[in-house]
Order: structure tokens, then sequence, then C-alpha cells
């Protein structure tokens, strides 16, 4: 029988309303973690973990454990996107009310339009060793500059931001079928860069001690656990509003499959790829090169050149998609579900990303890192609420209800006490950042273990009041 909705016009559009058909299946979550990991911003991340001073095998087992810990994250955050078929900030109305919910949409939304310029910036500098290749008297355009951007610069950012908004305005399904083959043509991109350059460095000269410092003892451990915090907070963003995405798979279990092949085994094998194509470039070009667009500017091969620079635009532009694109559509259209659409929501995202300078903002590492902290708390609060007040139980109904009788309508449409528990992490997360340095790192985890446990602290009248409820139905 078909599910009626009491919706409120404030609360509900096409695009808010929960998914029906729910017709993708594991391959398409493992294609859309491809999407995510294989990127100029993936490849860097995994060679830079050497610069913590350890070697290739300390580095395997950090990458191993800290996607262990985001492919346990994704199967919690992901579930009631999937049972509901509702997307992140419909799933965030269970905690912080129907309204409250725009307090979470929009700090990921915000960290979202951050990224996508950023990723946008990463994909132009593929694409201009296209033009420079086939035009290289366009290399005249780079003398010139205009807000810390060259005009070649210019050309390559507008280009992979015209090419990214075409590929959305054709909505989920075109995303989708765009994730289902890019993942699989860059592992063949990949594999062919790879061979390239471990026959042109020699096997033999190929060394995966790559860090200069010989850690020992307790300074091994503590590095690890560093780069594994690392991997979980590269991957926070995305996982955070995975419901965007589960939202359309058609069984938990399925899901799960997906994000186990997508997660630990695809990561660690890009990785490995990753790890190979850098350590052979010590020998081929005398240095260390972890930017993947500098080590095929370099090659000496026009076919390899192109493949390559084809393969990371494609890469990065897949992640910006699935991961900077979708979620602030969802995001600002829950602020205001009438006046914008999921795709308009996409684009208020992709201007506002422009004037954000993202290219200035690359050169500052100190304000990317930030902007993952503060996911913590949001994580804490959504896992407990689900997982340990509602016991997974969700009034879909209710989630489009505005209404003092509404499960999740709280005080005026706001869960205060999910507001007090984010402020709360929000402050001990500043202080582990700013006050006490050496907790910097794991500042995103600190977050959402205060969050969590404050919000499970101050909802404890509600977890027993629902618990009656179940009890005297039963």
């Amino acid at each position: 029988m078909k599910q009626v909705f009491e919706q409120s016009p404030r609360l509900a559009n096409s695009d808010l309303l929960p998914e029906k058909d729910q017709k993708w299946g594991w391959y398409s979550i493992f294609a859309f973690w491809m999407s995510d990991v294989h990127s100029v911003g993936g490849y860097v991340f995994a060679a830079s973990l050497f610069a913590l001073g350890l070697n290739g095998i300390q580095v395997f087992i950090s990458l191993l454990l800290g996607i262990s810990i985001v492919l346990v994250f994704a199967n919690l955050m992901g579930k009631p996107g999937q049972k509901a078929g509702v997307p992140f900030p419909v799933v965030a109305r269970m905690s912080f009310g129907v309204f409250g919910a725009n307090i979470p949409a929009i700090i990921r939304g915000l960290i979202a339009v951050v990224w996508y310029g950023i990723q946008t910036f990463l994909a132009s500098s593929s694409f201009i060793i296209l033009l420079l290749y086939f035009f290289p008297d366009m290399a005249s355009l780079a003398d010139k500059s205009f807000i810390g951007l060259s005009y070649l610069g210019w050309i390559g950012f507008t280009a992979m931001w015209v090419v990214q908004g075409v590929v959305f305005m054709f909505g989920m399904d075109m995303i989708r079928k765009v994730i289902d083959w890019s993942g699989p043509a860059i592992y063949i991109a990949m594999f062919a860069l790879c061979i390239y350059m471990v026959d042109r460095a020699g096997w033999e000269n190929i060394s995966f001690s790559l860090s200069s410092n010989n850690l020992t003892g307790m300074d091994v451990y503590v590095q690890m656990f560093i780069a594994i915090a690392l991997v979980a907070g590269y991957f926070a963003g995305p996982t955070l509003n995975f419901s965007d995405f589960s939202r359309y798979c058609g069984s938990y279990k399925k899901l799960k499959l997906g994000n186990l092949l997508g997660l630990p085994v695809n990561f660690v094998l890009f990785s490995l790829f990753s790890v190979v194509i850098v350590s052979a470039s010590i020998p081929v070009f005398g240095e260390m090169i972890t930017d993947p667009v500098e080590t095929v500017k370099r090659l000496d091969s026009g076919f390899i050149t192109v493949l390559g620079a084809l393969t990371f635009i494609f890469a990065t532009v897949g992640i910006n998609i699935v991961a900077n694109f979708v979620a602030p559509a969802f995001d600002f259209s829950n602020v205001s579900p009438q006046k914008i659409s999921f795709k308009a929501g996409g684009f208020i995202a992709a201007f506002g990303s422009v004037l954000l300078t993202p290219w200035n903002l690359f050169n500052n590492p100190e304000v990317i890192h930030y902007t993952v902290d503060v996911l913590g708390p949001l994580y804490g609060i959504l896992i407990v609420d689900y997982f340990f007040i509602k016991k997974g139980h969700i009034d879909v109904a209710a989630l489009y209800t505005e209404s003092p009788k509404g499960a999740y309508w709280y005080e005026n449409g706001v869960n205060k006490k999910s507001v007090y528990a984010l402020i709360i992490a929000g402050v001990v997360s500043i202080l582990a950042t700013f006050v006490f340095n050496a907790l910097a790192n794991y500042a995103i985890f600190i977050g959402g273990i205060v969050a969590a446990l404050s919000y499970r602290y101050m909802m404890e009248p509600e977890r027993v009041a629902l618990q009656n409820i179940v009890l005297a139905k039963s």
C-alpha cells in the first residue's frame, strides 16, 4: 500500500521525499567509493604518509586500519538512509528536529563548497597539461594572473567547472552512470602508468623506504596512530552524508558488500599503485614526486602523458561530483525545499566555490584540516540517536510533518539537546586543536566521542520514554 505523508511544504519536495525505486546494487556503491578514492588528492594523501617517517609496511598497515574504521562508519551512517530512502539532511531531522536539521545540513554543505572548489582546481591542473600538450603557445597565459590564479589557470578551472555542471544537470541517473564506468577506467590507466614507471626505473632500483627518518620504539606507534586518524579524517565528509547515496541501494546487505569492496579492498589497491609510482619517481626523475600531475607532466611519452592527464581529470571530477556536489545539493535544498531544488542547491555550491578562490585555500592546509574536524560531533550525535536512542526505528511520515505531534518536532522543530551537545563537543575540539596541539590530529574523534556522550546523557529521559512506548505496544 502506498505510504501517505502529511507533508509540510517547508519540509518536502520531490528530491527530499523517500526514494521509491532503490535500484542501486552493490556495484554502484562499490563504484561510488572508487570515484571517491581515485583522485589527485587521494594519490597525494597515500604517498604523503611517508612524510611521517613510516616505512612501506607501516604505511600499509596504517592505511588498512584507517580505512577499516571508515568502513564501520560508512555502514553505520548509510543504514538509516537505506532503510527510509532519505538523504542526509532528512536523516538528521531525527536527532536535530525537522527544522534543527538545517544546522548539520548547512555545516556539511559549506564544507562541501570549500572542497568542491579545491577539487575543481586540482582537476584543472591535469586539464592544463592537455592544453599545453596540444597548444604549447598557450603557455604564455601563465605569466599573467587575476586574484591569485593565472589566465591559463582560469581557463582550466572554468572548463572543469562547466564539465561538472553539465554532468550534474542530468541528475542522479547520469551521476550513477559516470561513477559506474569511471572507476574501472581509472584503474586501467593507473595500471598502465605504474607499469611504465616501473619499466623506466627498473624494479631493482625502487625502494619503498621513502622517509629520511628512522623511527624507533613508541615513535613508530605514535606516527601510525596519526596516519590512521588522517585516513579516517580524509573520508569524513562523504561518509557523513553517505545516506545521500545509500538511499538508492536496494538492500542493506548489498550496501555492506559495496562498502567492503569499495573501501578496504579498493583503497589499499589504489594506494599500492600510488606508492609504487611515487617510489619509481626517485630513480626516474632523481627526486620523489608525490603529485601525480607533476609526474605525468615530466614523462617523455605523449601517449602516457595524455592518458595520465585524462585519468586524473576523470578521477577528480568523479570524487568532486559524488562528495562535494551532491551533498550541498540536498543540504541547501533542505533549507527551503519549495524554493531550492536539488539542482539549484548544487549550483549554489558551484558558484560559491568560485567566490572562495579555492586555489588560495589549497595553499593553506590548516584551513583544510579544520573543515574536517568540525564533522566529528555530527557523527557522534547522529549515530547515538539512531542506534541507541531510537533503536533503529524511523517514523518516516514524521520526518515531513510540521506538527507538535510529530516524533521529531521536539521544541518548535528543534532538538535543543543535540544543539547543546554539538556546542560542547565543538568547544572541546577547538581546545584539542589550538590549545593541546598534540591532540590536533585526533580532534575529529575527540569531538565525536564528546558529542556522543553528551547527547546520550541529555537524551536519557527520551530514551526511557521511547522504550516504555515500545513495551506498551508489545
